[in-house]
């Protein structure tokens, strides 16, 4: 006799078709969900019609390689009255400073004009309505230099300096080739990535199959260097230190999840 007029609950049994689509649904589940892991990205896709259950993972590593050559970028700034004036100054300072850079050079690098600029110097005048007044004008030369005499870099700034030089732009060490510390830096991403899957496999409860794509991104030259230079007293010579150049790489792989 059913009390009250309502059904007494039954259980419910899932057979057969049903209960293969909730284990699937669940694998799914797992499949889709993503973990983010320090030093890379890592994540469990399904990849839809051809039913393959992937982990994807991206790794990171770089590797310190010493410097074989420097750049060094220099100018010759001159003031004058008259933009004649300032440019006839700027390029007499300009000649004595590539010569004394040249002579100082002399086979280990070359050096070429990296820009120029001339523009008039306008008062500071912060009446309202009032009109810029010209008082000067203002002539930049930069000259750039290339070497790999790196022991070389302290006797150019030097050099430069004593003959009219008066700003220094940049000192950049870099690697001409730089083949053997990349394929270190993506060994080592290689293994980070490695890394990551394992971890991401070992949380979600699977296992990886075999890696069904590598890649390794495209990354930009070697980072380079910038110089250190340490205070030095009045006359005495230029101290460089070089430092290292950081080669980075990143390897994004793909397994097969069993």
């Amino acid at each position: 006799m059913k009390p009250n007029g309502l059904n007494a609950a039954r259980p419910i049994r899932i057979r057969g078709v049903a209960r293969s689509i909730l284990i699937a649904f669940a694998l799914a589940v797992i499949t889709l969900a993503a973990i983010a892991l320090p030093g890379g990205a890592a994540a469990a896709t399904d990849s839809g019609a051809s039913g393959q259950r992937t982990i994807q993972v991206s790794g990171n590593g770089e590797v310190q390689a010493a410097p074989d050559f420097a750049v060094l970028s220099l100018a010759i700034e001159t003031h004058a009255a008259t933009a004649a004036e300032a440019a006839g100054r700027n390029g007499a300072l300009a000649q004595k400073v590539g010569a004394a850079l040249k002579a100082k050079l002399g086979d280990n690098g070359k050096t070429w004009t990296g820009g120029y600029s001339l523009y008039p110097e306008y008062s500071d005048d912060n009446r309202p309505n009032a009109k810029p007044t010209v008082t000067g004008y203002q002539a930049a030369n930069s000259i750039t230099v290339e070497t790999g005499a790196l022991d070389l870099v302290g006797p150019l700034i030097d050099a430069a300096i004593a003959a009219g030089a008066n700003r220094i732009n940049s000192l950049d060490f870099n690697l001409r080739n730089d083949t053997l510390p990349r394929n270190q830096a993506i060994a080592k991403a290689a293994k980070d990535a490695q890394a990551q899957a394992q971890a991401l496999a070992d949380a979600l409860g699977v296992k990886l199959g075999p890696i069904v794509s590598a890649t390794t991104i495209s990354e930009s030259r070697p980072e380079p260097m910038m110089a250190r230079m340490a205070t030095m007293a009045v006359g005495s010579s230029t101290p460089v230190q070089a430092g290292e150049v950081t080669v980075p790489a990143t390897v994004s792989l793909t397994y097969q999840i069993e």
